[in-house]
């Protein structure tokens, strides 16, 4: 059985081509039985038995027409956030007899705006080579791929449906288009931020807190489980860029009977720490003391904040439990 809740980040990892980043499908050679739109969504694929359209069983996923001359199909995706590749999930799920029997994976880094006229003709780097594929199942691939990319082209053997594609790596943001002394969220996942430990996520994922936009509902944000005991939730992030914090917003937008009763921030600025199991044992810095939240409201920090001091990461402190629907962490690149 499969769920409707989106499909988050593996080993420390961001889906690079997800719709909630950004991700879109530019071109593909065909799209006859299903759209590509699909294969970028943040939820988990679906699968309706009687629902048909004019052309066929109606599928959660991209899925070409049968293939009668030489030749596969393939398609073309502009990365929402540009970075180095480590994983690829090819997901069938619900394609059974339909599936393509093998796949492989292309990048190349080009121009936000480049054609797609030049991206065919292009030098493309091959991340994945041929590869078979299960039907009606996530098909995991580890990839060696030291660049910094911005488009990738999934190539299908001979034709078929793919659910949905993830590609899972660190984003890696153009620094150098940064100006000093401006001001952005330090913490945000489109600048390379990453909620790298949390103390539990019950209800909703930790890596919702540095989404882009605001939540759309209770489920778009992070949430704990009712804490029964002593103690308090947190969630660790790890700046894009380690900077100097100006300003902090805490956000509880949706959150009404299960928002937390205050929370605190702590920074650190530690470039070498990279193991989870370390963060108890390291010495935090409290830069925003306990301060009182409210239901559904946007709550935004400055003159409460410590004295500015670089940090690497911030650590969002809960009391007790309860749910944050984004953290926004403002400064400018130390």
């Amino acid at each position: 059985m499969t769920s409707d809740k989106p499909t988050q980040a593996i080993s420390g990892l961001i889906d690079l081509v997800s719709e909630r980043v950004g991700g879109k499908v530019l071109s593909v050679s065909d799209e006859f039985f299903a759209g590509k739109e699909n294969l970028l969504k943040a939820s988990r694929p679906i699968f309706i038995p009687d629902k048909y359209t004019d052309r066929g069983k109606w599928m959660d996923g991209w899925e070409t027409r049968r293939k009668r001359t030489p030749g596969h199909d393939w398609c073309i995706i502009k990365l929402g956030l540009p970075g180095r590749v480590k994983t690829v999930d090819i997901d069938t799920s619900h394609f059974l007899g339909n599936n393509p029997t093998h796949v492989s994976i292309e990048v190349c880094s080009a121009a936000a705006n480049v054609s797609i006229g030049r991206l065919l003709r292009t030098t493309w780097t091959e991340i994945l080579p041929k590869s078979p594929t299960n039907p009606g199942t996530q098909n995991l691939f580890s990839v060696e791929s030291d660049g910094r990319w911005t488009h990738l082209r999934l190539n299908i053997f001979p034709d078929g449906g793919v659910a949905r594609l993830r590609v899972y790596g660190e984003a890696l943001p153009d620094w150098n288009k940064i100006r000093k002394n401006q001001l952005i969220d330090l913490a945000a996942v489109t600048n390379g931020g990453l909620v790298v430990a949390s103390s539990d996520m019950f209800f909703g994922s930790r890596e919702n807190l540095i989404m882009p936009d605001r939540a759309k509902n209770m489920g778009d944000g992070w949430e704990t489980k009712r804490r029964r005991g002593p103690g308090y939730d947190w969630a660790i992030v790890r700046l894009g860029h380690r900077g100097i914090i100006k300003r902090i917003e805490v956000d509880t937008t949706h959150f009404k009977g299960n928002y937390p009763d205050m929370c605190s921030i702590d920074l650190l600025d530690d470039r070498s720490t990279t193991n989870q199991l370390q963060w108890e044992n390291l010495v935090w810095n409290e830069i925003l003391p306990k301060v009182k939240l409210k239901a559904h409201s946007r709550h935004f920090f400055q003159k409460e904040l410590k004295q500015s001091r670089v940090a690497t990461h911030v650590r969002l402190n809960i009391y007790p439990d309860g749910g944050i629907s984004r953290l926004r962490v403002w400064g400018v690149i130390a």
